[in-house]
């Protein structure tokens, strides 16, 4: 028996009307504006969609009916608009409000988001389930012109059109001309379509007919003729063809109109898409002439747009640079992204190179295969990609390129913790994936100099796939180049062996300070290649210290330290071991430093780990 559920109206948009509604929105902008200058954050997404997500809370309920983002790169005034706008000063902050919808922070987050194009997906399952369950709500997906670039949002679509159940996508589309029809013709009767009292005739037309049976018939042969003249007259939406009633294109800041063509696609009991334009940054000029510097920004002055911290170079942007002169040596150098190119430092080279460099939009399962089609002809494909996107490409890795042992590079981008992303974004899985990889070799630089050296060998000194491992922002103390050589001893000590990789490796020799104080002499040894594993250097130690510490911003299951403890007991070296990584689960949001201490990988975390491990007690900080 169907549970009719009763919802309720949005306490803050109740008896408002167009006009009030509309400064609401005019609010609401300011808001974000002033917020996310202070935290940080994706702004100019959050800013074109202020009237949309109004004009959805106007009409739905989403305590109740199920609101899926794409990506969710918009849901801030969602958040706002559902008990979180008090809140907004802890956005993205350690112990704060999630960046991204996050269901255990509010009922109203009906699915957790970060990545794209899962949208239609998640939703088509949604509607599956209440058909099962025989409950009663509405569900919508909210995706991006960008997300509809990843091909899981088409495999979405196919099935959901099939379903025949209520299910509503609304298509914001702020910048990618995806319109299926053109012209003044098109143009006068998408106007037509969306008036009221068309809109008004149709729902009462259709509920007339479908009263007998001699008015649905007569109804299926007037629906046929009117589809009939309508694709003699212009060509048909791609999405009819999926099977979805097509509403659109709806001007996307126009919020009365909004209201209404979102309560006539409520009533509709069938698969749904209502095409929104609307314009990225809208209502805060810097934004809407740069809407790219404006997606995703660090904290900054809303007067002027200007950072407030001075951004430096970054990993990212020594990669970039770094292919660049690299590509310069070598015409077979090519540069893949799949929509980041500035994120991942690609800029400079798409400029210099545009017929070498490749964005296949959000498709990175796409980016692997077209690159293993690369290498096997004779290119040097550099996929440069954060190791969370690259987690979709697992089966391309494996089917495309390991088999046939291709030689291709991937510049894992922001490894390890990035902060105020969270859980969606902190890349602490890529080692587990990678390892189980054949043929993959993971090198791990802890500086720019050595990202430039490890790049160079990725390119022309080591064959099949090979992975460069960096992490977001600069380097730390470390500003040193190992080499060639699989692992190095940057500090000799005979008490206890401290391992890792990477810009971990600061944390490391700080905590080594910390136990030179407390009379302890650590050796340091650092991992540059971190797959496959070379042991030999970390058992040599350790048959010394008796003790070994491996810490790492990287998950536990699949981590080195796990690979280095196997390997001692596999040569039967006897040891007091302490594994310091992320643990089994997930990562929360906020500042990498207070992360890293959280979880002992600060030197301070990592002195105290020895001390207590050795008998010690406590280290002071």
């Amino acid at each position: 028996m169907r549970n009719e559920t009763t919802r309720q109206p949005h306490p803050l948009l109740e008896g408002l009307s167009d006009q009030e509604a509309l400064a609401l929105c005019g609010q609401l902008r300011r808001d974000l504006v002033q917020s996310v200058s202070e935290t940080g954050g994706h702004l100019a997404s959050n800013l074109g969609a202020v009237e949309l997500t109004v004009a959805i809370h106007r009409v739905f309920d989403t305590s109740v009916d199920r609101l899926i983002f794409d990506v969710g790169h918009q849901c801030y005034p969602h958040k706002m608009l559902t008990g979180r706008r008090e809140a907004m000063a802890t956005l993205r902050q350690y112990g704060g409000l999630s960046g991204f919808p996050k269901p255990g922070e509010s009922v109203h987050d009906a699915f957790i988001a970060g990545h794209a194009s899962n949208s239609v997906a998640v939703a088509l399952g949604m509607a599956r389930a209440r058909a099962l369950t025989g409950e009663d709500y509405k569900v919508l997906a909210l995706i991006g012109d960008g997300a509809l670039t990843g091909g899981l949002a088409y495999e979405g679509l196919s099935n959901a059109g099939e379903c025949g159940q209520q299910l509503l996508v609304i298509l914001n589309d702020n910048g990618m001309s995806i319109t299926p029809n053109v012209g003044a013709v098109a143009d006068h009767l998408a106007k037509q379509r969306l008036k009221p009292q068309y809109l008004t005739f149709k729902r009462h037309y259709r509920r007339i007919m479908n009263a007998s049976a001699p008015g649905r018939a007569v109804y299926r042969v007037t629906h046929g003729v009117k589809q009939a003249l309508k694709q003699s007259l212009l060509p048909c939406s791609m999405f009819e063809n999926f099977g979805f009633h097509y509403l659109g294109p709806v001007d996307g800041h126009n919020l009365g109109q909004l209201t209404k063509i979102l309560q006539y696609a409520r009533d509709l009991n069938e698969p749904v898409l209502l095409h929104v334009k609307t314009v990225k940054g809208k209502g805060y000029p810097l934004a809407e002439e740069n809407p790219d510097a404006f997606h995703g920004v660090p904290p900054f002055d809303p007067m002027t747009g200007q950072r407030r911290q001075g951004s430096g170079e970054n990993f990212s942007s020594v990669f970039g640079r770094t292919l660049v002169r690299l590509a310069e040596r070598d015409g077979r150098v090519c540069a893949i992204t799949a929509a980041m190119t500035g994120g991942t430092g690609l800029t400079q080279f798409a400029r210099q190179f545009p017929q070498r460099f490749f964005d296949v939009g959000i498709a990175e399962g796409c980016a692997v295969s077209m690159a293993a089609g690369m290498a096997k002809q004779g290119a040097l494909p550099v996929f440069a990609v954060y190791s969370t996107f690259l987690q979709r490409s697992y089966d391309m890795l494996v089917h495309d390129v390991a088999i046939g042992d291709l030689h291709l590079v991937l510049g894992v981008d922001r490894a390890g913790l990035v902060g105020e992303d969270g859980e969606t974004h902190q890349g602490t899985f890529d080692l587990a994936y990678l390892g189980s990889v054949p043929h993959m070799t993971v090198l791990a630089p802890a500086s720019f100099a050595e990202l430039e050296t490890m790049l160079e060998r990725a390119l022309f000194h080591i064959s099949g796939p090979v992975a460069v491992r960096y992490p977001r922002g600069g380097e730390g103390a470390y500003v040193g180049d190992a080499g060639a050589e699989p692992a190095s001893v940057l500090r000799s000590g005979e008490d206890v062996t401290l391992v890792g990789y990477g810009t971990e490796i600061n944390q490391l020799l700080e905590g080594a300070d910390l136990l030179a104080g407390a009379g302890i002499r650590a050796e340091v040894i650092k991992l540059n290649q971190v797959l496959p594993l070379e042991p030999e250097l970390v058992l040599q130690s350790v048959r010394r210290t008796g003790t070994l510490l491996v810490a790492e911003e990287h998950a536990a299951q699949g981590s080195a330290g796990v690979r280095l403890a196997a390997w001692l007991e596999l040569a039967g070296v006897p040891a007091r071991v302490v594994l310091l990584n992320c643990g089994e689960g997930f990562v929360p949001h906020g500042a990498t430093g207070l992360l890293r201490r959280s979880l002992s990988l600060d030197g301070a975390g990592i002195a105290s780990k020895v001390l207590e491990v050795l008998g010690r007690g406590k280290t002071a900080t």
